[in-house]
């Protein structure tokens, strides 16, 4: 019983505490487009998610809008899987899976790469699906909608952490695959 009560007790104030630090005004560690662990995650709702063609062979722009009414966060890692395939794009720098904070109304955008465009190797695919949040079902997007006509050509896709703009993005690819 004491060990329960133990528990009980516990779980109220981190409840408390997690209450409290919502209401808390915005600081370094809780401003737009910052890394926190203290918002709720962003309802999928809420989200608008985009998939453009990228300009480069084999590469596909990700942007996504909070149009929620509150400020919330998404994985900073966008979650890119492609139709018929296991897995998804990995992070480019490698990194682990971490908030990242929308601001109401705030965008954020990733770059991605499906393929090397000097692979021979792969799979080709007639869609693929964005996730700003690995919990989201994610929208899917066609081939031809991403600038792939033929389809999309899929050997270890890689995908950029959200940044603050769609020029830091495509920087972020360039440095990760030259």
């Amino acid at each position: 019983m004491r060990l329960r009560s133990a528990l009980v007790s516990a779980l109220a104030v981190g409840a408390a505490l997690a209450s409290t630090a919502t209401a808390a005004p915005a600081t370094a560690a809780t401003a737009p487009g910052s890394v926190t662990n203290r918002q709720a995650v962003c309802p999928e709702k809420d989200l608008e998610v985009r998939a453009d063609p990228g300009g480069h062979q084999n590469a596909v722009r990700l942007d996504v809008v909070n149009r929620g009414e509150r400020t919330c966060v998404v994985d900073r890692i966008p979650t890119v899987t492609f139709r018929g395939l296991d897995g998804s794009a990995q992070p480019v720098p490698p990194s682990q899976s971490g908030p990242y904070t929308l601001a109401r109304g705030e965008r954020a955008y990733a770059a991605m790469r499906t393929a090397d465009p000097k692979a021979v190797e792969g799979h080709v695919v007639r869609s693929l699906s964005v996730a700003a949040d690995p919990s989201h079902r994610g929208v899917t997007f066609s081939a031809p909608v991403v600038g792939m006509p033929d389809g999309i050509h899929v050997w270890e896709p890689v995908t950029t952490l959200w940044q603050r703009s769609r020029a830091a993005a495509d920087q972020a690819l360039a440095d990760a695959t030259d």
